[in-house]
């Protein structure tokens, strides 16, 4: 099982020349995400990893040039690998603080570790989005990236990262952190908390070019910045969003990465211009997106890949879980 994470983590070493994106308003064949036969050299034992494979996508489209394609929860893959991958003790069976019996619940947006589907290696610049929940005094030892922009959102618990720059620091909800991997950086992310899960979304986009000088930042996040509007963490280096804005925080790509809080009933809006496109992820509670492609809802792991020119609306719905619609936008060129 290692092996496979750790050509996952190789995958950062380079960039995918293949790009996966919605093109115009209709849903053709090659939008079918109906996961593809297995490849017998990427076979695993279940007693190392238990996992979930995807079901199929559903689509939405419209002629005004904007289309929708939903990806619902039970479509993305869910691995939950041997505890002892980077160093941690067995799992704790009988601890009440834990919410899930292994040390780690991942879901996977687009391929990574032992899931393989060529429909789905990427989204644009968009390689990796993992969904990720740590269990309490468990995490990542030290390993190593290149040539990537990796950025990643705290949704609940407290993440303490270190790395060969010398960084050490711990950030809670609603907090964001980058690297340039560039030519190389090694670091370990842990939830150090002895009674709390950690959940963070990490996203991996392929940068402008090789080679860049690693680099690390992080923003802490508060509610005020997010409640009941949308949050620019992220942009391009020396670049502006279509309103004038620029995130908190600049990466070497052109992407822009929102989020925000809204109360039910509540809504915020996003115009994606022309040769623009966004993956959007229900981070909690529940959504409906309105837009030119007609009505979509999303509830809590949803997400959405959109494609075209318009403006998005996204209203909070009411849900059994009393959460905020929680919503995560990765806006980002056409590639």
């Amino acid at each position: 099982m290692l092996l496979f994470w750790s050509a996952s983590i190789a995958l950062s070493s380079f960039t995918l020349a293949a790009s996966s994106k919605l093109l115009l308003p209709t849903c053709p064949a090659a939008f079918n995400l109906t996961p593809q036969p297995s490849d017998p050299t990427r076979s695993f034992s279940v007693s190392s990893v238990s996992a979930r494979a995807p079901a199929r996508a559903v689509c939405s489209s419209s002629a005004a040039g904007m289309g929708l394609l939903k990806v619902p929860a039970e479509n993305l893959f869910v691995s939950e690998p041997d505890p002892l991958l980077f160093g941690n003790d067995e799992n704790a069976e009988n601890d009440p603080t834990w919410t899930n019996g292994n040390w780690l619940k991942s879901r996977f947006h687009f391929s990574f570790a032992e899931y393989h589907d060529p429909q789905r290696s990427q989204y644009g610049v968009l390689r990796v989005m993992n969904d990720d929940l740590v269990q309490p005094n468990r995490g990542f030892g030290t390993h190593g990236h290149r040539n990537m922009e990796i950025v990643t959102y705290v949704v609940e618990g407290a993440l303490t990262h270190q790395d060969s720059m010398g960084t050490a620091e711990t950030l809670e909800r609603g907090s964001v952190q980058f690297m340039t991997a560039g030519t190389g950086v090694r670091h370990s992310e842990h939830n150090r908390d002895k009674a709390r899960p950690l959940r963070f979304i990490q996203i991996w986009i392929n940068p402008v070019q090789l080679g860049l000088q690693p680099n690390y930042g992080s923003l802490r996040g508060s509610l005020d910045q997010r409640h009941n509007k949308l949050a620019h963490l992220v942009s391009p280096v020396d670049k502006l969003n279509k309103m004038g804005e620029a995130g908190e925080i600049k990466i070497n790509q052109d992407a822009h990465i929102y989020v925000a809080e809204l109360d039910t009933g509540r809504q915020v809006a996003l115009s994606l211009s022309e040769g623009r496109m966004a993956y959007v992820l229900c981070v909690e509670g529940a959504l409906s997106m309105e837009g030119p492609f007609g009505k979509e809802s999303l509830t809590k792991h949803d997400a959405a890949r959109v494609d075209g020119s318009g403006a998005i609306t996204f209203s909070a719905l009411e849900n059994e879980d009393k959460e905020p619609g929680h919503v995560l936008i990765v806006e980002m060129a056409q590639k």
